[in-house]
């Protein structure tokens, strides 16, 4: 079966509504507005690691037909253990609850009497009712097209436009004097903020769900689905960079309405400015859509790779004890899930993205896959390292690890990746095999 365009575009709506949550929201506007005068030069570097990283995450899976089959070529134990965390951390440990709290509180919250929402009733039954309704409809995967493509995403993307109209009609104020490193180097800073989103495990966990999705509407044929997979993740990075453009250039010019302390409160500040009182219900129905594609989309697919590695469970099963558990984690309170959860992303986010290059160069490196193992071992090493240094023991280490260049502004892992591909091209070299049976799709 062959996609038309116009389905291909909805394809890459759904995708684009899978990433596009409430920290897509609010991340660009802080940078527009620390950025400033050298708003353009971090917003082309924040697009090469936002929207370049899930990208090319996406792309990487379509060439190797699975997560699965990606990971299987490093080590049959790491294909078991790796996908496994991904998909805890940025599905019911971390991302789908904390989705729920952020719509509660910039959705609901300004819109309810004050003592209610202090009472903690009051998020226990708004997260009953949005992960109930997120999981009914992900119940049915194969009609999240005409869900996200067809409906919600074209709803978000109609709300921001109207934002963005309205800005052109009625400009916020001149771009002011950058801050912080966006003064000396506002392109690498643009990166390193883009490359805290962390969107490419978003990228790995969602190819299933594009995967199965192109299944069900009828491709069997293993090129033609990775072939649709790349259109949906190059429609979805166009509109995610289109977006990030349209909400820096709010974010730059907002500074005349005051400094803030993080995006949240730069975009309300840009909407009361452009809608009045008004601006306010505006802004809590776009997070509120924003916050709900990206449960459903998570749910989904958490619960297709966990019915998949646990066949015994069914993945309507899953649907219902992932809501559960991502009410009750948001309700327990996300600032003690975040000093678990946090960690967790920063130590397998370095392994994720050398996976992802290392499946994208495997033309040039197939035939010697001690690369897999070296490279991903390396920086696995790294990163348990660094996360226990952050993490248990107060920075003792940080002195030594300072040593490895970029490892202040957060990407020290480079240097392992190095290191890991120069052993592992002359281990294969001198052994001249393959540690690894290789399986293609």
């Amino acid at each position: 079966m062959n996609f038309s365009a116009k389905q291909v575009v909805f394809i890459s709506f759904m995708l684009f509504s899978m990433f596009f949550g409430a920290g897509n929201l609010i991340f660009p506007p802080f940078l527009g507005q620390s950025a400033g005068d050298h708003l353009w030069a971090a917003l082309a570097g924040f697009i090469v690691s936002a929207v370049g990283l899930p990208i090319l995450g996406v792309i990487a899976v379509a060439k190797a037909g699975s997560l699965n089959q990606l990971n299987l070529r490093v080590h049959p134990i790491f294909a078991l253990i790796f996908p496994f965390l991904i998909y805890i951390a940025i599905g019911p440990g971390l991302a789908i609850p904390r989705a729920g709290s952020l719509a509660f509180e910039m959705g609901a919250a300004p819109f309810l009497p004050e003592n209610f929402v202090e009472s903690s009733g009051s998020l226990l039954i708004y997260t009953i009712v949005f992960f109930g309704l997120a999981a009914w409809l992900s119940m049915y995967p194969s009609k999240l097209i005409s869900l996200f493509g067809k409906l919600l995403t074209p709803i978000l993307l109609a709300l921001i436009a109207i934002i963005f109209v309205r800005s052109l009609f009625d400009p916020i104020g001149s771009f002011e004097s950058p801050i912080g490193n966006y003064r000396e180097n506002p392109m690498f800073q643009g990166i390193l903020e883009g490359y805290l989103t962390m969107d490419a495990l978003a990228a790995l966990a969602f190819g299933i769900v594009i995967a199965n999705t192109l299944t069900a509407q009828g491709v069997i044929d293993s090129k033609k689905k990775s072939r649709y997979m790349m259109y949906a993740g190059l429609g979805a990075g166009l509109l995610l960079a289109v977006i990030y453009l349209i909400l820096g250039y709010l974010g730059a010019g907002s500074s005349s309405l005051g400094q803030a302390e993080n995006g949240a409160i730069i975009l309300s500040n840009i909407m009361t400015y452009l809608f009045g009182q008004s601006g306010t219900l505006l802004l809590g129905i776009v997070f509120t859509l924003a916050c709900f594609c990206v449960s459903i989309g998570l749910i989904t697919s958490c619960s297709q790779f966990f019915s998949t590695a646990i066949p015994k469970v069914a993945y309507k099963v899953w649907v219902v004890i992932l809501a559960v558990l991502s009410t009750s984690i948001a309700n327990l309170g996300l600032t003690q899930i975040l000093q678990i959860s946090v960690p967790i992303l920063g130590m397998i986010y370095p392994i994720a993205i050398v996976l992802i290059f290392l499946g994208l160069f495997d033309n040039m490196i197939k035939r010697n896959s001690y690369i897999y193992i070296t490279v991903i071992g390396f920086v696995a090493l790294y990163s348990i390292l660094d996360t226990i240094n952050k993490s248990l023991l107060n920075n003792v280490w940080s002195e030594g690890l300072e040593i490895l260049p970029f490892y202040i502004e957060g990407i020290g892992w480079l240097t392992p990746a190095v290191l890991g591909l120069i052993v592992g091209y002359l281990l294969g070299k001198v052994k001249g095999a393959s540690p690894v049976t290789r399986t293609n799709p």
